[in-house]
């Protein structure tokens, strides 16, 4: 590694430029796919993502410390920025500090495992384009369904599909889409199912030790609970081996509820 010195317009390619970054490490398999898929394709792509695994980070963003960026380059050729913070923190420096003008695209992953239902609320991949959409540019979340011997081909495949579809056809403000995909050869794929967010459930367990001062201490893990869910989310749609492409806006209000709260004579005076 060797330290940033200037500012890049991306590596490669013509047309506009396109972010990738990750939760899986500036290194990771997905990203490495995605990025050879992209360039292949002839797009100009920017890498900027954490120099480390940085999964299930949320929306966390640096405050604690300063950030380091060190370039970093690829077998093969090119190079990325690797950054010691979380996946929103790469995505906020690339736009604002790294890269002489915004990207146009940010595409986050690929990640190495499905983040589908609520998955999408604790995912450092799904944040990254979280934080895309936050500074107004269009963004896509693709992750593959296995978290070992993935075969990301297919996934890199149809998430460059999209970007192109989302450049051509836009996405409204304040919105992404979040791409899952079934590990499997893109002939054994069923095909594209446009979804709404599941509701993926956790067992949540916890193995407790102690350290040698006699501190006690957890590791935290969690078994899927396999529930039977409807036709028509991305949960479903992974288990009918259907790519899922869920649109998820940022606005979490509940508007019915709203309209319904605002009628219950709410004051100051009890």
């Amino acid at each position: 590694m060797r330290a940033m010195e200037t500012k890049t317009d991306g590596q490669r390619g013509d047309g506009p430029l396109i972010l990738l970054t990750n939760d899986d490490g500036v290194f990771a398999d997905g990203l490495a796919a995605l990025r050879r898929e992209g360039l292949a394709q002839g797009y100009r792509l920017a890498v900027v993502a954490p120099d480390r695994e940085r999964s299930a980070s949320g929306h966390a963003i640096t405050l604690n410390h300063p950030l380091h960026v060190e370039q970093v380059a690829f077998s093969g050729g090119g190079e990325g920025w690797a950054v010691d913070g979380t996946p929103a923190d790469c995505v906020k420096l690339a736009a604002r500090a790294i890269l002489d003008s915004p990207p146009s695209l940010v595409v986050s992953g690929i990640n190495r495992g499905l983040n589908v239902g609520t998955d999408v609320y604790y995912s450092g991949t799904v944040s990254a384009a979280i934080e895309g959409v936050i500074l107004g540019i269009p963004a896509l979340a693709v992750s593959v369904a296995a978290h070992e011997g993935a075969d990301y081909g297919p996934a890199a495949a149809i998430a460059w599909r999209l970007a192109a579809a989302v450049l051509a056809q836009g996405l409204p403000e304040r919105t992404l889409l979040n791409i899952n995909v079934p590990s499997l050869p893109m002939a054994e794929l069923a095909g594209v199912a446009v979804t709404r967010m599941g509701v993926r459930r956790y067992r949540d367990m916890f193995d407790k030790r102690v350290d040698a001062r006699g501190r006690t201490y957890y590791w935290m893990a969690g078994e899927v609970l396999e529930d039977d869910e409807p036709l028509g989310t991305d949960v479903r749609a992974i288990r009918d081996n259907l790519v899922s492409v869920t649109p998820i806006q940022l606005d979490l209000t509940h508007h019915g509820l709203a309209e319904a709260v605002s009628g219950w004579g709410l004051t100051l005076e009890g």
